[in-house]
Formats: structure tokens, C-alpha cells, sequence
């Protein structure tokens, strides 16, 4: 694995069912590098040139390098070489393997912008936009990582791997410099060049999965309709409309889709394509004279919103909102092919130091509260790969006989699902049936945990019988993960949790609740509520893991779902803990 420099796993953009761009590569013939602003034209060339003899390049240009292209677009000081190249004579024939050792690769990351700063920044846009100066920024900052333990010589590769499973598809690149690394799992295209026709697909528009299918659907139809989102895309649609048509033939350029949604594991995403026929002798160097840095990263009009990042934010954006790609030979044996993506969700290494950009589009019609939460739930592929954790299942053994394990197996499929983890149920049945084998007599607590490579494996506790009334108390604060993946589905990684676990001699659980001041669940299960002369239980949409406990109590009648808000716990008459493992258990509050 020593000498594999770079990995790129690129979808078809031009066809959803051709096979990926799947290809690994060695040490390159020659690299080619721009550190000064008029080297980059003169290495985009060179590139080109090695392609069109047959080659194949694998490199990035960096966000800073744009007044290469037009002096008027204002950028930091570069942290590295603007445009950096890697000629290769061909790829390997096979795909570079997984790496199996993705849970060494742990690491922690810290905001640089706190809550005061980004209102601010977002204040000052909506009053340039207020005053006609632009319609759109988009502002974004770091998120500054360190590894935790020792970093081992395949962390960066094991990270990279375990970022493709938490984000997968789109246009996944890896690219060891010597200096840095970058893993890029970006879902955004910044540009297709082939055989004289042109696709970019900026990415504009964004919303949070659902708790529920039906949720799920609801929210990506509101994304669609949503009059701001919408705004949003098209603003950029328009600015690059107008940018390709500095390279395309006469009333060449379209927009044969608008207002695509595209899943991703945490948010919807919509897209939309613009395309166009590049005039005869148009050049890779031209291409990106035309649409570099892509008008989804800068807002628009382009040259303003630039001078605006470069105010607001405080640093170098580096590869980050740049393009990293791949040039090859053109298929037909003429030509070259160029396919960039534009690197968002994208980390660099250097040295034992780790950084992330999160960013989102300001509009008139941007609200902080919701342009926030948008960067909550963009990071959280960031959190899935950077915290390697096993999906979880607590089952209660009794006698040798598992209780509720098919809707707990059910559960724990849908979380394979989800996360991408492979699964076999067979292997996972057969772990638990050898457990209940081993422990026939007496009440156990099961833990059942699958692990990336889709391992099972089961422990069993001894466990005492459950109380006849707990106490329970309710969270000083909000907890703000309640709409995120680790909430939804049950796993090892539960910090978030955690930070609530009581600590006052005789409270059993903490009673959690969002951001918008609804309840949400407890700690450890599921809570039920006597409120106006009936038993509720908060819908899975405030925020809550779809406990087994809980599906039984509603589909049995004893429950309903009902918003229950902070402000109405005075009038909760009764209050109980409920899961699979302990059943129902009268509560009350501290």
C-alpha cells in the first residue's frame, strides 16, 4: 500500500448506470505544480499535453489560485502550491482495496467559528444584500482536527475509508502529495469536459433527512417547493449559465434539469445540470479561466461575493472549494477528458493536523437558527467516519428465550442499511442463538453489536429484575443532536448521551428535549407522558431513537404520539421509562 499515491472513485455524471471511474495509482512519472499565480495556466496546459499523448493526471487546483484566472477575484495568501498535478503513464487495473483497519483512524474536531461570529458574518451579508451590493455568499469556516492516540502510517487511507462509507458515491478522491493528503468525498461535480460538450452540476440547496419515510419524503418535497432553497439554486444556475458561455458555442448552453434532490446519508441536496458545446480549440486552461472557483462555493455576482469570503473569513480556504479531478485520455483516442469535482466535504492532512471546511449559501431568506443546523447536519459524515463505532442492539435474555428479537434484528438491518455496514442475518442470528445457548437459565442484558465489516458479536450481563418506579429528571439544556443519525439509530457512539447520564444519588434517567423545546426521550429509552387524561409519547420526528418499547405500547393502543413541549410539563400527570429491555416502568419527576 506504500506506493499507491492516489485512489479516485468518480460516478458517470453523464450516466447513473455506467460503472464507476474506479482506479488506483502509483508513483507518478512527473508532477507538475504552480506556486505563483501565472505558473497555473502553464500547468493546466501541460496537463492537456500529457493527456492527449496518453496519460493520465490526478491533481487539485486550490480555492486561492482564482486570480490566476482573473485578477479581480480576491482571495487569501495560498497555504501550498496553487495547482498540483500528478502524470501517471495509467492507473492500476483493479480498484485499491479496502482498508480494514478504518477503526484506527480516530480523530477530534473543533469549531472555529462559535455561534456570535457566524451571526455576525451572516448579519453584515444580509445587509450588503439589503443594499443591492449582491444576491448571495456563501460563508464557510474550518473545522480544525486532531488525531486521538498515535496516528499509524495507514491512518489517512483508513480515514479515507471509513469517509467513503459514511459519505458514498459522488466524486471520491485520494491524493497523498508527499506534503499532504486530501480525502475527498465530495457529491458535487464542478465539471465533465468530453468530446466537445461541457456538464457542470452545481449543488445548491439543502435540507435534513427524515426520521420516517414519510418524513424523509416530506422533507425533500419541501425542498423542492421551499421559495428560499429554490432562490438559492437558481442564483447560481444563473451565474453559471453565464460562465460557460464564455467557452460555449453560439446558443449552445441549457439547463435540461432543475431542482433535482439527491440523497445523501444527512441531508437532501438539490442539483440542478447546465450544459453547452465548447467552441473549437477551447483548452483545459480556458475551461476553468471561464468557471473557477465553481459559483456554488463563491455566490454570486462571483467577484463581489469573493471580496466579502475574503473580509469574513479569516483565513485560506485552500483545496477546499478548489477542484480536484482527474485528466485522462479522451475515449475515442482524441482529445482528453476532464471530470472535477468541487471539494466539499473534504479533510486535509498535514503533518499531525487535520482540517474541514462546512459552509452554506446567505440569502435574504436565510434564517441563523436554520443556516446553523444546516452545518450541524452537513458535519455529521465527519462525525460518522471520524469516531469508528459498532450499531447496537439491547436485547433482554430470559430463560434461554431472546424477547422481541425480530423486531430488534429488523432494527438493526435498517442501521446496516443506513450507515452502509454490510450485513448478513445469518451470521447475526447464529451469534445470538449461540449466546441464548450458553445462558438458559436466569435474566440477561444482550449486547449485540455489528461492527463495519458487518461482524456480529453478542455479550451477555447478568441482569437484575426491573423496578416498580424510577426517578427521573429533566435536561438543563437542549440536547442538539436530536435530529441527527446517532439519535435515529441506535450505536456505540453516544457521547452525546452521555453529557446528560445523571449524576444525583437515586435518578434513574435524564428526560431529553431539541432545540425547538419539544421532548424528545430519555437517555437510556423511550418516555410516556400522562397528559390530558391520555398516555403520549413525543413522534419520532422531535427527535428520538424508534424504540422497540415503544412500537409495541402504540401499536397495542396504550399509546399515541403527541408534541409535548418543555412549557407543558406542569401539566403531565404521570410519567414512565419504557424500552424492549426493561418494559414499562412508572416514573416520577425530580
Amino acid at each position: 500500500m506504500t506506493n499507491i499515491s492516489a485512489r479516485i472513485d468518480f460516478s458517470d455524471p453523464q450516466d447513473s448506470a455506467a460503472p464507476r471511474l474506479r482506479h488506483a495509482f502509483g508513483m507518478p512519472r512527473a508532477v507538475l505544480v504552480a506556486h505563483e499565480p501565472h505558473e497555473v495556466r502553464a500547468v493546466l496546459d501541460a496537463v492537456q499535453a500529457a493527456a492527449e499523448q496518453g496519460r493520465w493526471c490526478v491533481g487539485y487546483v486550490r480555492y486561492e489560485a482564482a486570480p490566476a484566472f482573473d485578477a479581480a477575484l480576491a482571495v487569501h495568501p495560498a497555504d501550498g502550491p496553487l495547482a498540483w498535478f500528478a502524470v501517471h503513464d495509467a492507473p492500476f487495473p483493479l480498484p485499491w482495496p479496502e482498508d480494514d483497519s478504518a477503526a484506527a483512524a480516530r480523530v477530534e474536531w473543533l469549531d472555529t467559528c462559535p455561534r456570535p461570529a457566524f451571526d455576525a458574518a451572516m448579519a453584515h451579508i444580509q445587509q450588503a444584500i439589503a443594499a443591492g451590493e449582491l444576491y448571495q455568499v456563501n460563508l464557510t469556516a474550518p473545522l480544525l482536527g486532531e488525531w486521538l492516540g498515535e496516528p499509524e502510517a495507514g491512518a489517512a487511507p483508513a480515514l479515507f475509508a471509513a469517509l467513503q462509507r459514511a459519505q458514498p458515491g459522488g466524486y471520491a478522491a485520494f491524493i497523498d502529495t508527499g506534503d499532504e493528503q486530501l480525502l475527498s468525498v465530495s457529491p458535487e461535480l464542478f465539471f465533465d469536459w468530453r468530446d466537445g460538450s461541457i456538464l457542470a452540476r452545481p449543488m445548491k440547496g439543502t435540507a435534513a433527512r427524515g426520521a420516517t419515510p414519510q418524513d424523509d419524503t416530506a422533507q425533500a418535497d419541501a425542498l423542492r417547493a421551499s421559495p428560499k432553497e429554490r432562490a438559492e439554486n437558481v442564483m447560481i444556475v444563473d451565474l453559471l449559465r453565464n460562465d460557460i458561455s464564455r467557452i460555449a458555442e453560439p446558443f449552445s448552453v441549457r439547463v435540461p434539469r432543475l431542482f433535482h434532490t439527491e440523497a445523501l446519508p444527512s441531508v437532501w441536496q438539490m442539483t440542478s445540470d447546465v450544459q453547452a458545446r465548447t467552441r473549437a480549440g477551447t483548452t483545459l486552461a480556458d475551461v476553468f479561466g471561464a468557471l473557477f472557483p465553481c459559483g456554488s462555493v463563491t455566490g454570486a455576482p462571483k467577484v463581489r461575493a469573493m471580496q466579502m469570503i475574503r473580509t469574513l473569513e479569516a483565513g485560506p480556504r485552500s483545496v477546499y472549494c478548489g477542484a480536484i479531478g482527474v485528466v485522462r485520455p479522451g475515449q475515442s483516442g482524441q482529445g482528453i477528458h476532464a471530470t472535477f469535482n468541487v471539494p466539499i466535504r473534504t479533510v486535509t492532512v498535514q503533518g499531525g493536523a487535520l482540517r474541514c471546511g462546512i459552509g452554506s449559501g446567505i440569502t435574504s431568506g436565510a434564517e441563523p437558527d436554520a443556516e446553523w443546523q444546516e452545518w450541524r447536519n452537513k458535519r455529521q459524515f465527519l462525525e460518522r467516519a471520524s469516531m469508528p463505532f459498532d450499531l447496537l442492539e439491547t436485547l433482554a435474555l430470559e430463560g434461554g428465550r431472546l424477547r422481541h428479537a425480530d423486531e430488534h434484528l429488523q432494527r438493526l438491518a435498517g442501521a446496516a442499511a443506513h450507515f452502509g455496514y454490510a450485513w448478513n442475518v445469518d451470521q447475526v442470528e447464529n451469534s445470538l442463538h449461540q449466546l441464548a445457548q450458553a445462558h438458559t437459565q436466569g435474566l440477561w442484558r444482550v449486547r449485540l453489536l455489528l461492527n463495519a465489516q458487518g461482524r456480529p458479536r453478542a455479550e451477555a450481563f447478568a441482569m437484575d429484575a426491573s423496578p416498580d418506579q424510577v426517578r427521573l429528571q429533566m435536561a438543563d439544556r437542549p440536547l442538539l443532536e436530536a435530529h441527527g443519525e446517532f439519535v435515529r439509530f441506535k450505536t456505540t457512539h453516544r457521547a452525546h448521551y452521555d453529557a446528560f447520564t445523571p449524576i444525583a444519588p437515586g435518578v434513574f434517567d435524564t428526560v431529553l428535549w431539541n432545540a425547538e423545546g419539544e421532548i424528545t426521550e430519555c437517555t437510556r429509552g423511550n418516555v410516556a407522558m400522562q397528559l390530558d387524561g391520555r398516555w403520549v409519547t413525543p413522534p419520532l420526528a422531535c427527535g428520538l431513537l424508534p424504540g422497540i418499547g415503544r412500537a409495541l405500547a402504540l401499536r397495542e393502543g396504550r399509546l399515541v404520539e403527541a408534541v409535548v413541549r418543555v412549557d407543558d410539563v406542569p401539566r403531565v400527570r404521570g410519567w414512565a421509562f419504557l424500552n424492549s429491555l426493561r418494559g414499562w416502568i412508572e416514573a416520577e419527576m425530580v
